[in-house]
């Protein structure tokens, strides 16, 4: 292989994927979007095709770990029983209708596998437009993140799935299978354990390891990469060693700063995955049946909807919701790539199955960002048209109740001063979260029962994933100004209305900090001039009164 081939493939990839990705932005499609465009149109000059897709593999597997970071189950916890039966039933009755659709063009492998390919939807799309225009806590935003935080966690046995439908044979040889892939995957899970909440954690709280930035993007590195070569090595899929990886880091205290850290690296390889998919898009197929295309991206679409739609008014959703919630997820996602490959490789698919598979993922991706926007819209007049009652739309947008977002609080660093605000607000009532980059003060604050994100603040990727959107008061208790400074700037960029009460250390600090966004600002300074001013003037009473008691007293003071 000529390297240097390689590196300029890559480069007029990467290249042309910023140009239709920046395009694709413009006019209000993913950039995912252009990705997949990029890879179509370079795909049929590219001379070392094989090569870019062996590096896309990587780009796969990081996904899968950043995408497992992301995953909590103590929020899908948080949304209920009936959002975790909404995602568990939407993922099982989509993959048995279309089980059911597909097995009149194949056998039942065949069609379980097309099924589990389109039972997932787009994480990446879906979400972006939702907090882009501020949806995710409405009604029908929230039961899209209960579903698709459920797909998440599916793609472990969905890849189990369809591996096991590869390997085929008798019903003996298909068991042994099962058995040693859930062993190897237990026994994988095992050790990410003893490491991550063992091994890694007294490493990095040792002093200075963990306020250390190369240190911890090495770390991350090695954690995302290692997980997906371990997993290789014991024949198991590397997306899946990585999926397992990020779900057990992704309840640690330094979730939130590995999962920043990844970021720039996570984005090139990603963007190598989707090109390398889109390479894997054949134009003259499309031209040659467009018609069988658009009729099963039009089945899925109306299919996917109207089972999400029925699922939800049976766990007594409003039709409103029910039916925008549908309408959002109504498209083949991301991960279903990796499906289709995994399935591709083993056999289960066939060539022209699998033409036919990407080209409905690419289209319906075409049609997401404009389904997740006008699904309210949509959905409306679906339902007038079959009469029913329109909704008013005010309970759409509503979130959390206003007196508990009035409430949330964050606390950016957690030195003496922000463990001083931290009590003042627990003793009336309010829990802040904790931004906290040092080992020692973040234990105090996990010792006060306080929700502890161990990132650097100054890092606007890490300030995006803590969840600072919609949150009411932002307190920066940090006293290096500069610090300050880009602390206060990440937070208006992802929080424009919230309020920051700033520390600053020297007066002469104090303009630039309201510059950069604070709403207020505590001078140090002046307020340390006004207490030894106070204490002075006290003194000099008491001793007045001191020296007033002594003459009294016939005594010298």
């Amino acid at each position: 292989m000529d390297m240097w081939l390689l590196i300029t493939e890559i480069v007029l990839l990467l290249g042309l994927a910023f140009v239709l990705g920046a395009l694709a932005q413009r006019f209000r499609q993913s950039a995912i979007v252009g990705y997949l465009l990029a890879g179509a149109v370079l795909g049929p000059v590219m001379f070392n095709k094989e090569a870019v897709q062996q590096v896309a593999e990587l780009g796969v597997a990081l996904l899968l770990f950043s995408i497992g970071l992301e995953f909590s189950f103590s929020r899908l916890r948080r949304m209920g029983a009936r959002a975790f039966m909404l995602g568990v039933l939407q993922i099982l009755v989509t993959l048995g209708v279309f089980t059911l659709v597909f097995a009149t063009r194949g056998a039942l492998p065949q069609a379980l596998g097309l099924g589990a390919i389109v039972a997932l939807s787009s994480t990446a799309i879906v979400l972006r437009v939702l907090v882009d225009r501020t949806e995710i806590d409405s009604l029908h935003g929230r039961n899209a993140l209960a579903i698709l935080l459920t797909q998440d966690a599916a793609v472990v046995p969905l890849v189990l799935l369809v591996t096991i439908l590869g390997h085929g044979g008798n019903i003996q040889g298909v068991s042994l299978h099962i058995i040693r892939t859930l062993s190897a995957a237990g026994g994988l899970a095992a050790v990410f354990y003893g490491l991550f909440y063992v091994v890694i954690p007294k490493a990095l709280m040792s002093r200075g390891i963990f306020a250390n930035r190369e240190l911890v993007v090495l770390l991350a590195i090695a954690i995302g990469l290692g997980s997906a070569w371990a997993a290789h090595a014991i024949g198991l899929s590397p997306a899946l060693g990585a999926f397992i990886a990020g779900m057990l880091l992704a309840e640690s205290p330094f979730a939130t700063q590995i999962r920043s850290d990844i970021v720039s690296l996570r984005t090139l390889f990603v963007t190598l995955f989707f090109t390398s998919i889109g390479m894997l898009a054949d134009p003259g197929w499309f031209l040659a049946n467009w018609i069988q295309a658009l009729f099963w991206l039009a089945a899925v679409v109306i299919l996917k909807a109207t089972i999400i739609f029925g699922i939800g008014t049976l766990l007594r959703i409003r039709p409103m919701p029910a039916l925008a919630t549908g309408v959002a997820l109504a498209q083949i996602g991301e991960f279903s790539f990796v499906l289709a490959t995994e399935a591709h490789r083993g056999g289960i698919i066939a060539a022209d199955d699998f033409d036919l598979i990407v080209t409905v993922t690419i289209l319906s991706m075409f049609l997401a960002p404009y389904m997740v926007t006008y699904a309210l819209p949509l959905a409306a007049r679906v339902l007038s048209v079959f009469g029913k009652r329109r909704e008013p739309p005010g309970p759409e947008a509503a979130s959390e109740p206003v007196s508990s977002l009035c409430i949330r609080t964050f606390i950016i660093g957690f030195g003496p001063a922000g463990q001083q605000v931290a009590d003042q607000l627990l003793e009336n009532g309010v829990s802040p979260t904790v931004i906290e980059l040092n080992p020692e003060s973040a234990a105090i604050a996990r010792r006060k029962d306080l929700p502890v994100h161990m990132v650097d603040a100054t890092s606007a990727d890490a300030i995006s994933h803590v969840g600072i959107t919609g949150t009411c008061l932002a307190i920066v208790t940090v006293p290096d100004p500069r610090s300050s400074q880009a602390i206060i700037r990440n937070i208006r960029l992802f929080a424009p209305q919230t309020t920051i009460i700033a520390r600053s250390r020297y007066h002469i600090a104090s303009d630039s900090l309201k510059a950069a966004g604070a709403s207020l600002v505590v001078d140090e300074e002046n307020t340390i001039g006004d207490e030894l001013a106070r204490e002075t003037v006290e003194s000099l009473r008491n001793a007045r009164r001191e020296a007033l008691g002594c003459a009294l007293a016939g005594e010298q003071p």
